[in-house]
């Protein structure tokens, strides 16, 4: 019996480890798709949110991300680590402001030295807030705060 609820323990155990692996670093919709499916590629070749397409997708880091067309999945493909999102796709004003991880929205963005970093912006306390704003005030020191924060914020 006890060899019963050994083996319970331990298969519990890797379910939540292997749950919390695949969706504790990446800030995902529920389908476990970034930026809800908008092409990370387009942001860098269009300066703009495109949504991507399931049928051109691409699965990365225990993550699945789209593209609008065959040609951004390629590139993509070729070089991933390049045009996934800085921080997880979580918001990088956050990551140094608050030393917390918080969803970012797809459509609100910019690139900083080739990375792509996504920002929220929606309602906070009753008032519309776009946290790029303030990261654009002081960006450099933000920058630099968010990348050391975001070792100790990456697995958690």
């Amino acid at each position: 019996m006890n060899a019963i609820k050994y083996l319970l323990f331990t298969v519990v155990v890797a379910l939540v480890y292997s749950v919390n692996a695949r969706t504790g670093s990446w800030n995902t919709n529920d389908k476990n798709v970034v930026l809800d499916g908008h092409d990370v590629v387009a942001y860098h070749t269009s300066d703009k949110a495109v949504k991507g397409s399931a049928s051109n997708s691409a699965s990365y880091d225990g993550v699945e991300f789209h593209f609008a067309n065959a040609e951004n999945l390629a590139k993509f493909e070729a070089d991933p680590a390049k045009y996934a999102p800085n921080f997880n796709t979580y918001c990088a004003f956050a990551t140094p402001h608050h030393n917390a991880k918080v969803p970012a929205n797809a459509d609100t963005f910019k690139l900083y030295n080739g990375e792509l970093l996504v920002f929220f912006n929606d309602l906070n306390k009753g008032k519309k807030f776009n946290t790029k704003i303030p990261w654009n005030g002081n960006e450099q020191a933000m920058y630099s705060t968010a990348v050391t924060n975001w070792k100790t914020l990456e697995d958690k």
